[in-house]
């Protein structure tokens, strides 16, 4: 059983991507993270925000991104899912530079964003849909 939780959905519009950043960041504050805390978590679920958005439903405007956060003692778990065409090979996608949207100049970095700031990643993906699990643990909680 966690702390607390939480659970939100948006369109798939570029523009929620901010929204999705400061609604989870709102939540981790109440674990009264560093501002160096926050913005790691903010930084990666902007990354998988934008994937699920770009590659999870190629741009298309009316797929559904859902974020589901839990707190537990000092950690928080983010999942996020997208019911879009899915990964077809995780490892390669996982490998810093590759990127399945060449034509967007996407700098394939995405899941090593995540991977950097997060303490955990865990990825599950196929033909209909990719959900992804971060965990962070605030050090500024005794």
């Amino acid at each position: 059983m966690c702390d607390n939780m939480m659970k939100v959905e948006f369109l798939s519009k570029s523009q929620n991507e901010s929204f999705a950043r400061v609604a989870v960041a709102a939540f981790a504050s109440q674990l009264d993270p560093t501002i160096e805390e926050i913005t790691d978590v903010k930084t990666a679920v902007s990354e998988a925000v934008t994937n699920a958005i770009i590659h999870g439903y190629e741009d298309s405007r009316d797929g559904i991104v859902e974020i589901k956060a839990e707190l537990n003692k000092n950690e928080i778990t983010i999942i996020i899912i997208d019911h879009g065409c899915g990964i077809k090979n995780i490892e390669q996608a996982r490998e810093p530079l590759y990127t399945s949207r060449p034509d967007l100049e996407r700098s394939g970095m995405g899941f090593t964003v995540m991977e950097t700031f997060m303490d955990d990643v865990e990825v599950e993906s196929n033909e209909s849909g990719t959900r992804i699990r971060m965990k962070k643990k605030f050090n500024s909680v005794e």
